[in-house]
């Protein structure tokens, strides 16, 4: 959302258009401010991210917002706090919302200026029918939901990615270091001479970042079933377990155009025909200056999720492959400073007298640590 709010150069068009082309006024040197998140009616967190657009050429991606003071106020004057939890992400605990209320987020930044959304009425979500997947030259993966009251109408998914992904080779082995902590010779990692599970097996995790909409204002019936992602054939993500978690949020009209819009200028990026931050001010206002340009809609709506597995197994013939190589070293000094100094030791290929190691084979560090790439934290939902 930050990129595309970005100030078209003139300079772009000049080859196919003569006419002359008046560029926005510039956005301040600290960027709009772009609030994203729900207050969520249902059960779980809220979550808000603060952050401050940036220009298309500008190197920095996300610009967060810290330090602000962040709740959520309701028309009977109740107050929710939410604390803030690192990169521009301000969160409560379970919030107790009165379904007969209105809602809104009142924000103070750090230089004191105010930001607050309009009240919102407390949207029900309807439960997620089913997350189904199936192959496609790759594997599709698919939302179906449905409101059998037919009030819902305008649908926003958000989706975290988790998957469990191994290193090429097993390693037992490590480099021991001289006083210049330079390797000299390789030794057991463990005593008992096994593989070291800890740099083996890893877990990555990713949140969604595109925006997933559905309508079924032209239907007859409140039903959805679409696609919400594709993961790409031979890919890390399904070459052992693979999850992915969904949360889905009833919108009103407005904010399911509003993000339309966001989303319509994000696939456009670069168009002189995208939308300027003007056109995509959402709900949520500056009360000290009411000419600033606000990016954001909040809503208030019941989160609902789901979460499925798919694994390596269900997906015969994937094409997994690492593209990493090992070579056999000799375990010496010299061996080592001429070929293994940039490498990881694995396993042992020949073993001497009194159980010596006297060649053994090394890989790049990528392919040995999963560390580099990921965590050896097991997630707490992980079969």
């Amino acid at each position: 959302m930050k990129k595309i709010l970005c100030f078209l150069i003139p300079l772009a068009f000049a080859i196919s258009c003569k006419e002359a082309y008046n560029v926005p006024s510039p956005s301040p040197p600290t960027g709009y401010l772009v609030v994203e998140g729900f207050i969520n009616s249902g059960d779980g967190p809220t979550v808000i991210t603060l952050s401050r657009t940036t220009k298309l050429y500008d190197s920095v991606d996300i610009v967060y917002e810290y330090r602000a003071q962040v709740s959520i106020e309701g028309e009977n004057s109740e107050t929710f706090a939410l604390s803030e939890t690192g990169n521009g992400t301000y969160t409560s605990e379970q919030l107790s919302l009165n379904s007969n209320e209105k809602y809104r987020i009142h924000i103070r930044t750090q230089d004191g200026k105010e930001y607050q959304s309009d009240f919102a009425a407390v949207k029900s979500t309807p439960p997620i029918d089913s997350i189904s997947w199936k192959r496609e030259n790759g594997v599709g993966i698919y939302i179906n939901t449905h409101d059998p009251l037919n009030n819902t109408r305008y649908y926003q998914w958000k989706y975290e990615e988790t998957w469990e992904f191994h290193a090429a080779f097993p390693s037992s082995l490590k480099y021991s270091l001289d006083e210049t902590q330079h390797p000299y010779a390789v030794e057991y990692r463990l005593p008992t001479q096994g593989t070291d599970t800890l740099i083996y097996k890893c877990y990555q995790n990713i949140n969604s970042t595109s925006i997933t909409l559905g309508s079924s204002e032209k239907l007859a019936e409140d039903k959805i079933f679409l696609p919400l992602l594709h993961i790409d054939p031979g890919t890390e993500q399904i070459s052992v377990l693979y999850s992915i978690h969904v949360r889905q949020y009833a919108l009103s009209r407005q904010a399911y155009l509003f993000f339309d819009k966001i989303k319509k200028n994000t696939e456009g990026l670069g168009s002189i025909f995208d939308a300027q931050p003007s056109d995509l001010q959402g709900n949520v206002h500056c009360i000290s200056n009411p000419s600033e340009i606000v990016v954001g809609f909040v809503e208030v709506s019941q989160e609902q999720d789901k979460r499925i597995f798919i694994s390596r197994d269900q997906v015969p013939d994937w094409g997994y492959a690492t593209g990493c190589v090992e070579i056999a070293l000799d375990n010496n000094k010299d061996s080592i400073h001429k070929y293994g100094e940039d490498l990881m030791p694995t396993m042992p290929i020949k073993i001497g007298p009194f159980n010596s190691i006297v060649t053994f084979h090394a890989a790049p560090r990528i392919c040995v640590d999963c560390t580099l790439r990921g965590s050896n934290k097991r997630p707490a939902f992980w079969p």
